[in-house]
């Protein structure tokens, strides 16, 4: 087993508690991603911590409440959670499990807290998230190489038997591949393509499966290494409306980059560092910018074709819709969320459309309706720099001009406000009636075109109603 002893740096506050659980005989180990991350320079938030040589969870629980309020969570795995300032802790009991039945769920838990560490390392996932840091003895255990494995940038399984059980680490070694630019070590690709044959992943929750995919993309410097590997482990069986990109031709001339699928990756990638130079922060905004482009092209199956030696996929931004519901059903019960991707994916022309036509402030205020116009332009953005054209200067343009309109009318990133509203028709006299709608549309229709103020708007009204 190897150990090398260095210090781990870890909050204060966490160093109180261990210190607290060590007075009552604990042996407390930082164990999974704290430490691994610890190794790959990336800032650390959350902490997991096993204890050995206690095995009542109310002591443990006792002492934590001292810190502040406890929860335990996973009925099964039976884990305490404590957050403290803007830190997560968690603490559990070293375990064994085994699998009983088809859901990620269905495990049998047993815990001991006289295991060592080795043993209850073996259940963990890869050996990179099985390096632990003894609290006692300031030292790293090491017991199945993942040090190594971290150094050599390798995905490696810790266990045949045990890895096959939880169908989840198929997504958990894409999401880390991806995240980390590491690869696969080859026992450990079989055996995921082997989960993947079998038909284990349909029994996967879909929330399991979005929150893996979130992580892929959200801490991914280049998203698609994990949807190529999504791809080549065979997991588009379980999303045809994926699936159906590779092999989708384009016209060369404004996609020499080859098929929608590569079109896609590159597009994803391009939206990756779009978000980095944005300095974008909101998870929930990123999240629904990756999945308009993932889906933006889906459209294009149904309805590419050649005429006249051209490449053409007409229509094919309100084909997208149908099949980016059938696929975010897969992974998403969200109303709101699968909305505003089906808003992107239905108007990522439309930038470049109403660029080239010079259309009318009336056009960008319509949009404005439809769609989040500061999203949009960086969906837009990102679908014309992934590809390989020579002058990708003119992406810019489009976008550009439109957000520029877009900010001056102060509808960037919110919809035009209708400047009449009920309560001014009652004050002008009206009584509320079915006649209210249509005097309200006439209203916000020369608002939209004419561009007229709320005054000039309410003297039509009484001219004409």
């Amino acid at each position: 087993m190897y150990t090398t002893t260095t210090k781990f740096s870890i909050p204060k506050i966490l160093e109180d508690i261990l210190n607290d659980l060590q007075d009552l005989g604990a042996a407390p180990v930082l164990v999974g991603g704290c430490v691994r991350d610890y190794f790959l320079n990336i800032p650390v938030k959350d902490y997991d911590v096993e204890i050995f040589g206690i095995d009542s969870y109310e002591t443990i629980e006792k002492s934590l409440q001292k810190f502040g309020s406890v929860k335990l969570v996973g009925k099964s795995f039976g884990v305490l959670t404590l957050r403290v300032d803007s830190y997560d802790f968690d603490f559990a009991l070293p375990r064994t499990e085994k699998k009983i039945g088809n859901t990620h769920q269905d495990f049998e838990v047993i815990t001991n807290a006289n295991l060592s560490f080795e043993q209850a390392a073996i259940r963990r996932d890869f050996t990179i998230n099985a390096i632990g840091y003894d609290f006692s003895k300031k030292e790293f255990i090491d017991p199945y190489s993942g040090i190594n494995d971290l150094e050599n940038k390798i995905i490696r399984h810790i266990d045949d038997n045990t890895f096959i059980e939880d169908s989840l680490r198929v997504y958990r070694a894409v999401q880390f591949a991806s995240r980390f630019n590491f690869k696969f070590e080859e026992k450990t690709k079989e055996l995921c393509k082997q989960i993947v044959l079998k038909d284990e992943l349909k029994y996967l929750p879909k929330e399991r499966i979005f929150e893996e995919l979130k992580k892929l993309f959200l801490k991914s410097i280049k998203p698609s290494i994990g949807f190529e590997l999504i791809y080549e482990l065979g997991i588009l069986k379980y999303f045809p409306e994926l699936k159906a990109l590779i092999g989708c031709v384009q016209d060369k001339e404004y996609h020499p980059e080859g098929d929608v699928w590569i079109h896609t990756m590159m597009c994803l990638d391009e939206l990756s560092k779009i978000i980095k130079e944005e300095n974008i922060e909101d998870e929930y905004k990123k999240l629904y910018l990756f999945y308009g482009v993932l889906c933006h092209d889906f459209g294009k199956p149904f309805c590419t074709q050649e005429i006249n030696g051209k490449i053409t996929s007409y229509k094919h931004e309100n084909l997208g819709i149908e099949p980016t519901i059938s696929f975010l059903s897969k992974l998403t019960n969200e109303k709101k969320f699968t909305e505003i991707v089906c808003s992107l994916v239905k108007n990522h022309l439309t930038p470049f459309q109403l660029y080239l036509a010079e259309s009318s402030l009336k056009a960008i205020k319509r949009l404005s309706l439809k769609v989040n116009i500061e999203d949009l332009c960086l969906v837009c953005l990102a679908d014309c720099l992934g590809r390989d054209i020579p002058n990708k200067d003119k992406c810019y343009n489009a976008t550009s001009w439109l957000l520029e309109k877009a900010k001056e009318l102060e509808i960037h990133n919110e919809p035009i406000k209708a400047l009449v509203q009920g309560r001014d028709l009652i004050a002008l006299g009206f009584k509320p009636s079915q006649k209210f709608k249509e005097i309200l549309d006439f209203a916000f229709d020369l608002q939209l075109d004419e561009h007229l103020g709320k005054e000039t708007i309410i003297k039509e009204i009484l001219k004409k109603y």
